[in-house]
């Protein structure tokens, strides 16, 4: 069984800058099954791992997998057992999937047992840049739904200018950007203005003061993100928090995210499916559980100068698939090198 581990640079429409990190060029690493069935492992702009280290995993992985005559749902297990990274897995994860769909004729969210995601409306994020730009291009966005970074010395001017957009939903995304002090201050301004989704206001190891810091402001959800990997992050954390966001790079993929999803759910919590600066394939794992989100922040091929990827459709906030993503997003011929690692 043929699996290739292909890098692919995917250049952004403009630079991508949160409070740890920025990038202008995003370096992913694609897994392909029998020239068809593909997976994609993106890192973080802010965490890493490397493309190196994400290639070096997916090749153990694929050696490993490579073993079997064809993808079966027992693969799918073994993917989620591998001693491997989050990223890596996650590839693998989503092309097994993807092969599972193809080879069944059944859409990916049948193979897996679940619901259909129906429409999704997602966010779109917008870097951390000067402050009138940032506004200018949330104001002449076509999508209604805007995520803004935060955390670093613009924050007040950011927020003065925010106080005048109209006719758009704010979301905020600090990166753990925030001191305590500073995040239950900016919480406050940002509820007085309408925000009602804050991700990550403080670093992870001052979560438990979250409920604190929201003070009377039960209407502002605060989402944890960094340190949110695992279901047992879920069950420690949930306490403290109002949501999770969940991403698979960071899950090892679709059935950790599944299980993470359904212990928040029973927890009482909100679940927002989010992403990498990453293509179509990387985002589609994503969109097969998305019966099980309240939110999704999957704008990751919006990012992009180009997608690599078709299958799915981006019209203004909303994301919509239909039945040419049996067996997942479709690779684009010119994406593919010459030369490719097996």
């Amino acid at each position: 069984m043929r699996i290739d581990v292909v890098s692919v640079d995917l250049p952004l429409k403009k630079k991508f800058a949160i409070s740890k990190g920025s990038a202008v060029i995003k370096t992913n690493i694609l897994t392909i099954l029998g020239e068809r069935y593909c997976g994609e492992a993106a890192g973080s702009v802010a965490y890493g791992p490397s493309p190196d280290v994400m290639e070096s995993d997916l090749l153990k992985g694929a050696a490993a997998l490579g073993q079997a005559r064809k993808i079966t749902p027992e693969a799918l297990a073994m993917v989620d057992s591998l001693s491997i990274g989050s990223n890596a897995r996650a590839a693998l994860m989503g092309m097994a999937v993807n092969a599972l769909s193809g080879d069944s004729g059944k859409l990916p969210w049948e193979v897996l047992g679940l619901d259909s995601p129906g429409r999704i409306r997602t966010s779109v994020t917008f870097a951390l840049l000067d402050p009138a730009t940032t506004v200018e291009r949330v104001i002449c966005s076509p999508q209604s739904i805007v995520k803004i970074k935060m955390g670093d010395s613009h924050d007040e001017a950011l927020l003065d200018l925010l106080k005048h957009v109209r006719g758009k939903e704010i979301r905020v995304d600090a990166n753990g950007g925030w001191s305590v002090a500073r995040a239950e201050e900016m919480i406050a301004q940002l509820a007085k203005i309408g925000v009602k989704i804050i991700e990550q206001p403080t670093a992870e190891e001052f979560v438990a003061e979250w409920p604190r810091l929201k003070g009377a402001h039960r209407q502002v959800e605060l989402f944890m993100d960094e340190g949110m990997n695992t279901r047992r992050d879920v069950e420690e954390f949930n306490s403290s928090v109002d949501g999770i966001n969940i991403k698979m790079a960071k899950s090892g993929g679709i059935l950790e995210a599944v299980r993470m999803a359904r212990a928040a759910k029973k927890a009482g919590k909100k679940v927002m499916l989010g992403c990498m600066v990453e293509s179509s394939i990387g985002i589609a794992p994503a969109m097969y559980m998305g019966s099980l989100a309240d939110y999704f922040d999957l704008d990751g091929p919006l990012l992009l100068n180009h997608d690599i990827a078709d299958g799915l459709t981006y019209r203004s906030d909303t994301i919509t698939v239909g039945k040419t993503i049996v067996g997942g997003p479709v690779l684009r011929q010119d994406v593919i090198p010459k030369q490719t690692n097996r």
